[in-house]
């Protein structure tokens, strides 16, 4: 009886050693943990058996994070934008991902399931960046409408060094019938209006006063900015120009050499199955890149959704951004300034 006693200790030691060592350690943005907390973070652990471990930190930091450990790697796991991949894709940082693996891949829309044709990223949310403007005041068919003479002077438009100033030029160039990567005739377009536009603006933050100030009548903004403006008493719009809309997309990449490979992807799979994008849809959290969600036309109106949308989104390639960053900066401070 005694050896049957150690025998079953010793193997609930070993199960529960086995549970401590099977970790996955992730890398993600740092908002709105407390809902990643209980719709995802809390039902894996249950349903692996596993712990999870929580990086947050802006983009900066956690890739340099990752550079400096890249022998020895301290991240399984991690969610960049698809800009971010790329760059850590080229530094041998991330491998290709096994979407064999991923029971939820097919799910996804189009533009998800491989954003940057390498291999290396999987989107799991994308939002859309358009124009919000007042109705009764202006018409907006064109992005190029942004710079009519009766529209500047009541116009916030993003500074390049925000994430929605370069996606707005891109549209800008392309609705003034160019296609060129160093944004050059867009950003020369704005500067000729640069003293009419009321502000470059860092933070959308801001614009919600400057809507109900009257200050401003419109300004791009990205999906996710949207809610605020719907409070407001005024009549307001989002815009669907001719030219299509842009925005961005975040997306999972597996950390080369990890030892945890089969638990980052299943992970990367719950992450993407049709419950969790819900929820997290549900919570205003992220828009969903899984197309079997569906959610009420309340939460729709204030999230980035739907097949029509996602086919319609004119995303800037990767290697765009990357290649032409430092560009853009310098056209932009010549012809427009700090």
């Amino acid at each position: 009886m005694k050896k049957l006693i150690a025998a079953s200790t010793m193997a609930l030691l070993t199960t529960a050693s086995y549970a401590a060592d099977k970790t996955l350690t992730i890398s993600v943005y740092a908002f709105a943990q407390d809902d990643f907390k209980e719709i995802l973070y809390k039902p894996f652990e249950e349903k692996c058996g596993c712990k999870l471990v929580v990086e947050t930190g802006n983009s900066v930091e956690r890739l340099a994070k990752m550079e400096a450990n890249k022998a020895s790697p301290v991240v399984d796991m991690a969610v960049v934008s698809m800009a971010d991949a790329l760059q850590a894709s080229r530094a041998g940082l991330i491998d290709k991902i096994d979407t064999a693996k991923l029971s939820n891949f097919d799910k996804l829309y189009d533009i998800a399931k491989d954003p940057n044709k390498d291999g290396m990223s999987v989107g799991y949310t994308f939002y859309a960046t358009s124009i919000v403007y007042r109705t009764d005041k202006m018409k907006i068919e064109s992005w190029a409408d942004l710079l009519k003479p009766e529209y500047a002077p009541h116009i916030a438009f993003p500074n390049v060094t925000t994430n929605q100033g370069p996606t707005a030029l891109y549209m800008l160039e392309k609705s003034l019938g160019h296609n060129e990567a160093d944004l050059k005739n867009a950003i020369a377009a704005v500067g000729e209006k640069s003293d009419d536009i009321v502000t470059f603006y860092v933070k959308s933050s801001q614009l919600v006063q400057l809507m109900q100030q009257e200050e401003i009548w419109a300004a791009p903004i990205g999906r996710f900015s949207w809610a605020p403006f719907t409070k407001l008493d005024l009549p307001l719009g989002w815009a669907t120009p001719k030219e299509g809309q842009t925005g961005g997309m975040n997306v999972m990449v597996v950390a080369k050499d990890s030892k945890n490979r089969d638990l980052a992807l299943e992970f990367m799979d719950f992450w993407l199955s049709t419950e969790i994008q819900t929820k997290i849809a549900e919570k205003l959290v992220d828009s969903p890149a899984n197309k079997e969600v569906k959610v009420s036309d309340e939460v729709a109106d204030n999230i980035t959704y739907g097949e029509e949308t996602a086919k319609s989104l004119q995303l800037i390639p990767s290697d765009v951004v990357l290649d032409n960053r430092d560009t853009w900066l310098k056209e932009w401070n010549a012809k427009i300034g700090q």
